[in-house]
């Protein structure tokens, strides 16, 4: 089974990877901030002791040769609780008192905080040192073991660090969760537009977010456009299937004819055989450019173009035509009649009625084609002169579909495809319009 990509896995992916790293660093800087406050919180223990002690009596020092029994284990009443190490000395540097385990500090040491090694080991204590006010007297150092600070400043950051741990894994489930609801509609829609079958109508539950409602009517022009193709697709078979029936049957009667026909009868049957060939291939040509017209809507974009100008050069086309036909053919337009649309389709329906008039009406026939501004439409007339033989016409080649053609193209268009009558000039016609500008 082949792995396709997950817009739902790769948005968790993303959000989850984003948290785990942003929640990383905040946990990271407040382990690192518990660790700076548990120090800051250590000097400032050192600090208020010193301050305890220089606020009593001189006379209340005495010095204790067995300082360390007051480190005592038993005396501990808190987690937090420093053991801390008093040396007191006066202004002569003579130990006025002592408690705590630590060794003997040098008193010429500066005032103030500092970390300094004591002992044959040369373990590291954080102390505080300072002189009383006024005649400086005396002069206190407060200490306490380095490793005892760093125990404190771990635990503190532990604690501090520690909820972050365990909310980490509710944020995530809660922003999984968040994001599976929020892609509950795009999913819905998907289902929607997977359970589409070919030929169905389209009814979606459009999601009411403002997001899906281009991709919403994109689908739908999709599915409508896709529609509109198969039904122009079976309605061309069926076209095919029907105009081709009788020409070909025609043409396989006389083929069966000339076989057993006798040599006089031979000309005529030519001549019928050719006239079917012709009938066929005018409609061949015609069923041609009912699928142009369709796919020319599905696959190319409309244009501007000038109708008045497309119109007087189709009609210069039909010139030679016309005067071998003994036909007078003029054009009415203004200088620029623009149009926003498919110029091919509006020529290819143009030529049609225009061989339909050169085919269908006797010499002498007048044929105009007028261009209209207010409303844009194309208009093909013919006005029959005074003693025009009807019977002259040319015969029809076409089996109706040619005006088919002319109606497909001016519904492309929005507009209607109706016949015309003169009667005070004996004129008749087609006409296609109001021809409407086709949006991008």
């Amino acid at each position: 089974m082949q792995f396709r990509p997950s817009l739902q896995r790769e948005l968790l992916a993303w959000t989850l990877g984003g948290l785990v790293v942003v929640w990383s660093a905040f946990i990271w800087f407040g382990y690192l901030t518990g660790e700076h406050e548990a120090d800051e919180l250590t000097d400032g223990h050192l600090a208020s002791v010193t301050s305890l002690l220089l606020a009593q009596r001189a006379t209340a020092f005495t010095s204790q040769p067995d300082a360390a029994a007051l480190s005592n284990p038993s005396l501990k009443a808190h987690d937090y609780q420093h053991s801390m190490s008093v040396v007191i000395w006066d202004r002569d540097g003579r130990v006025l008192a002592r408690t705590g385990e630590a060794p003997l500090p040098d008193f010429g040491l500066d005032d103030g905080f500092q970390t300094v090694a004591l002992g044959p080991k040369q373990v590291p204590w954080r102390m505080f040192v300072r002189w009383n006010d006024g005649e400086r007297e005396r002069r206190v150092a407060v200490l306490v073991p380095i490793e005892e600070r760093d125990a404190l400043a771990e635990d503190i950051a532990e604690q501090v660090a520690t909820p972050g741990l365990w909310l980490l894994p509710v944020v995530a489930l809660v922003l999984v969760l968040a994001v599976r609801r929020g892609l509950r509609p795009l999913n819905q829609l998907s289902e929607q537009v997977r359970s589409l079958e070919v030929g169905q109508a389209l009814q979606l539950k459009v999601p009411p977010h403002e997001e899906f409602q281009t991709m919403v009517k994109a689908i739908e022009t999709l599915s409508n456009r896709y529609t509109s193709a198969l039904q122009r697709e079976r309605d061309l078979a069926n076209e095919f299937a029907h105009e081709l029936r009788t020409p070909l049957a025609s043409l396989q009667l006389h083929v069966e004819l000339l076989k057993t026909a006798p040599p006089d009868a031979m000309p005529a049957l030519l001549q019928r055989l050719d006239q079917d060939a012709q009938r066929s291939a005018a409609v061949i040509r015609d069923l041609l450019a009912l699928a142009r017209a369709s796919r020319t809507q599905l696959a190319e974009d409309a244009a501007s173009f000038n109708l008045a100008e497309l119109v007087r050069q189709v009609a210069a086309d039909y010139g030679d035509k016309a005067y071998q036909a003994r036909h007078e053919l003029s054009v009415c337009a203004p200088d620029t009649v623009m149009l926003r649309g498919y110029s091919s389709l509006l020529e290819m329906a143009l030529r049609n009625l225009i061989e339909n008039s050169l085919a269908h009406t006797p010499p002498g026939t007048l044929i105009e084609v007028l261009v209209g501004t207010e409303p844009v439409s194309i208009e093909v007339r013919d006005t029959a002169r005074p003693g025009a033989q009807e019977g002259a016409a040319h015969e029809i080649m076409g089996l109706g579909l040619g005006h088919q053609v002319v109606q497909k193209v001016a519904a492309i268009h929005g507009a209607g495809f109706a016949k015309t009558a003169c009667p005070e000039r004996a004129a008749t016609g087609h006409r296609m319009g109001p021809l409407r500008d086709i949006a991008s």
